[in-house]
């Protein structure tokens, strides 16, 4: 049934990003990832306040936190899991590991993502 939950909430999440990244790209008119940029802070606020409600505070169930939390924002963006990770390594005082976490997570990823398109441009 967990997994169930998480995909449900998984389609909602992909087709809120989609809508909410094309409405806004569109609507500012400009070439910047304005699109994406909204959905990554509204993802990470939102899972502020769910971490909140499910987790903190124990509001719902387990099920709750699988749509909600796993499911949509891990849809919507996964960059919301990211801060949530980042934050709670700061309040657990573990500012070495919060360091390592950012900075392996961003360039990281940016290199992964150049080595990505480098090797598939050389065997196409």
């Amino acid at each position: 049934m967990m997994y169930l939950w998480i995909a449900i909430g998984g389609a909602l999440g992909a087709v809120a990003r989609y809508s909410m990244a094309t409405a806004v790209f569109k609507w500012m008119d400009r070439p910047f990832p304005y699109g994406t940029l909204s959905v990554n802070l509204l993802g990470s606020f939102a899972i502020g306040v769910a971490y909140v409600w499910l987790v903190e505070h124990q509001f719902g169930g387990d099920q709750h936190k699988q749509l909600a939390m796993i499911g949509f924002l891990g849809a919507f963006t996964t960059f919301s899991t990211f801060s949530l990770e980042s934050i709670t390594l700061l309040q657990e005082a573990r500012y070495e590991a919060f360091a390592f976490y950012i900075l392996a997570s961003l360039a990281g990823c940016l290199t992964a993502t150049a080595a990505g398109i480098w090797l598939t441009k050389s065997l196409v």
